[in-house]
């Protein structure tokens, strides 16, 4: 049966707000990078290894709490309203929980890893302040997180994009403060900001932090609000519910592990394989990952958008109109990463060097913005595949199949992102953090296809989550 009107209508609804919402921290990133390229390239590479190293952990309790969307949005589609506050509260508990056993321990070790991947003494000085910076912030993200996802699954994601709005706004003017302080930026005539000292890479983390709180500051009023309270008894079941956690730990760790794991691994592959041709490949490589993750992103919306609506008709016992919002949220998916491929192929030149500093030697600046040009190539190549395994990894969250996608992550990015990687630096050095390059578009291609088939093949309609109506006590 074809996509009706009401049908496209619902994804888009759905799909919009969520997507502002899940740019939101990208977004973030990629106007910190801007202001601290004027820093310099060893910066730009600082503020990405040292971000991807401390997501590692953070997109763990990110991809486990994605299933606060996929039990809620059940529970709203089978009319279970009365169950609704116990999984927003139970994703809270569970974030700060893991904030404490998890990432405090992770920020005091992080230095570390950074010291034993060989990098010179001021790039890991810099990486291990910034990513300290955010793991110590984790508290807030990942908090935030879970409340994001309980307004998904509650079909109201607009509640989550006024805040991303207004933690975007924050981050811009502490970036700035924070990042040039009193000393302004004077190649560009702006002025600094008296009394505050300027602290360059962790000004930028700093700021980030920031701006994650004050995106969360929306959620949690409507959250805590004496509507929702009276729609759903949110304030009476704020106490820790251990059925709730363990429902969401449950079926979550499988997407906690997936995210968890592809950080990881895309952590080597830039820090180590790819960056391990020194500093103008891992800044060339990051120059051109922020464009990335900018094109990806919506995406990343647009899968969430699946979650809570495949859920949502999952819970009606509508998995018909389930996959024909699947199939459409995977077609806006593939139509925007299109786009994308065309801006990365034709201006792939010009892209690289957005964050490329004046200061720059001009012999250095030209081999970054060649050795980003090709990076683009590469993306470009693989920009629809991604869309559609993204997208097709949330339709099948929200119906509960998070076990498959989670192992064929693992599988494929072992085997291909570092194993392909590591190979085609041995066995083609001369394309340097090219060859890389490739084995990471073979990984994102094969496994589009791969999660596509599983959802076609129709076996997520005999799973069933969604169990009896339980008490919260």
């Amino acid at each position: 049966m074809l996509p009706s009107r009401s049908d496209i209508s619902e994804v888009w609804a759905q799909a919009w707000p969520t997507v502002i919402a899940m740019l939101s921290y990208t977004a973030m990133q990629f106007v910190d990078s801007l202001m601290v390229s004027v820093l310099g390239p060893l910066e730009v590479a600082a503020q990405g290894n040292g971000g991807i190293w401390s997501w590692a952990p953070i997109s763990a309790a990110f991809g486990g709490l994605t299933l606060v969307n996929t039990l809620v949005a059940q529970r709203v589609g089978a009319g279970r309203t009365d169950e609704i506050a116990r999984y927003g509260w139970a994703g809270v508990w569970l974030a700060f929980l893991y904030w404490a056993l998890f990432l405090l321990p992770f920020a005091a070790c992080i230095g570390l890893l950074f010291e034993g991947m060989g990098h010179e003494p001021a790039l890991v000085a810099m990486e291990t302040t910034y990513a300290r910076i955010l793991l110590v912030g984790g508290a807030i993200t990942i908090g935030a997180k879970a409340l994001s996802h309980f307004f998904f699954g509650l079909q109201r994601p607009k509640v989550v994009t006024i805040g991303a709005i207004a933690g975007n706004i924050a981050n811009v003017f502490a970036a700035y403060a924070l990042i040039y302080g009193e000393d302004g930026v004077a190649q560009l005539g702006l002025p600094g900001i008296p009394g505050i000292p300027p602290l360059g890479v962790a000004g930028a983390a700093c700021a980030a932090v920031i701006g994650t709180a004050v995106e969360a500051i929306f959620p949690i009023a409507v959250f805590l609000s004496r509507k929702l309270d009276r729609e759903f008894g949110v304030r009476r079941a704020w106490r820790p519910d251990l059925g709730a956690m363990m429902d969401i730990v449950r079926l979550g760790w499988p997407a906690g592990l997936q995210f968890a794991n592809e950080m990881v691994c895309w952590a080597i592959f830039m820090t180590v394989l790819a960056g391990g041709f020194g500093s103008e490949h891992m800044t060339a490589g990051w120059c051109a990952m922020r464009f990335v993750h900018i094109s990806f992103m919506p995406a990343v919306g647009l899968s969430s958008a699946a979650t809570s609506l495949v859920g949502k008709h999952i819970g009606e016992g509508n998995p018909a109109r389930a996959a024909r919002s699947a199939h459409i949220a995977v077609g806006m998916a593939v139509l925007w990463m299109g786009i994308c491929a065309a801006i990365f192929v034709v201006f792939r030149n010009e892209l690289t060097g957005v964050f490329i500093d004046t200061d720059t030697p001009a012999d250095s600046a030209a081999r970054i913005r060649a050795i980003g040009a090709t990076i683009f190539l590469c993306a470009a190549i693989f920009q629809m595949l991604d869309g559609v395994g993204i997208v097709y990894t949330g339709a099948l969250r929200g119906a509960g199949d998070t076990l498959f996608p989670g192992i064929a992550t693992v599988l494929f990015s072992w085997v291909i992102i570092v194993g392909g990687g590591f190979a085609m630096t041995r066995v083609f050095p001369e394309l340097a953090s090219t060859g890389p390059w490739i084995a990471s578009t073979v990984y994102i291609a094969l496994l589009g296809v791969v999660l596509a088939v599983r959802f076609e093949r129709g076996g997520w309609r005999k799973l069933a989550i969604l169990s009896a109506p339980t008490s919260s006590r």
